[in-house]
């Protein structure tokens, strides 16, 4: 049977403190905490466009993502206290007021989910690069979760552009969103 000479293997690269996340990876959590509640702060914008157009359906579709990015950002949050870590809080940027239209406010969706996704692949490199394995595999639900969220945003927008901003096509699709929202606030997905 092995058994290694000296401190073991483990021991060395832990050291006699406990595990905490490094220095970096706390940084680019609280970081992404931050962007997670704009995020939420964004939809919330867009929820209430669509209530200003008279859309429901669209408004709480948005209204449901509010909800689910408050959602995301408490698992950053529950995680760095669970790790010990300091949560940094800092200020949220105010989101667009207007928007251009149904077709712009979700090319405007697909766009920030894009830089979301580009920003969870950050914060995996950042881990990995630290040797930071637990913060990695906390990792893996999200980036599963961009691939999802680009692909529900991406087929409503090619619908959307075939529709237009107005009429019985529009019409058609507030209605459906507005059954993808209740579904989606039932199962607690969006």
């Amino acid at each position: 049977m092995w058994a290694p000479e000296g401190p073991s293997l483990v021991q060395d690269h832990l050291g006699p403190e406990p595990v905490m996340i490094p220095a970096p990876v706390t940084a680019a959590f609280n970081e992404q905490l931050n962007r997670e509640m704009y995020s939420s702060y964004f939809y919330l914008a867009l929820s209430a466009y669509g209530e200003s157009l008279g859309l429901r359906g669209i408004a709480k579709w948005f209204m449901v993502k509010h909800q689910e990015e408050l959602t995301h950002a408490m698992k950053f949050y529950r995680y760095l206290v669970g790790q010990e870590a300091t949560v940094v809080l800092r200020e949220i940027a105010a989101p667009p007021a207007r928007f251009g239209g149904v077709v712009d406010a979700f090319e405007q969706t697909l766009a920030h989910e894009r830089q979301v996704t580009r920003s969870i692949h950050g914060l995996v490199d950042v881990a990995r690069e630290h040797r930071d394995h637990a913060s990695d595999i906390f990792l893996h639900w999200f980036v599963t979760e961009q691939i999802e969220e680009e692909a529900v945003v991406s087929d409503i927008l090619s619908r959307l552009r075939l529709v237009g901003d107005g009429g019985e096509g529009l019409y058609l699709m507030d209605k459906e969103l507005e059954q993808m929202a209740a579904a989606n606030a039932t199962t607690g997905a969006a």
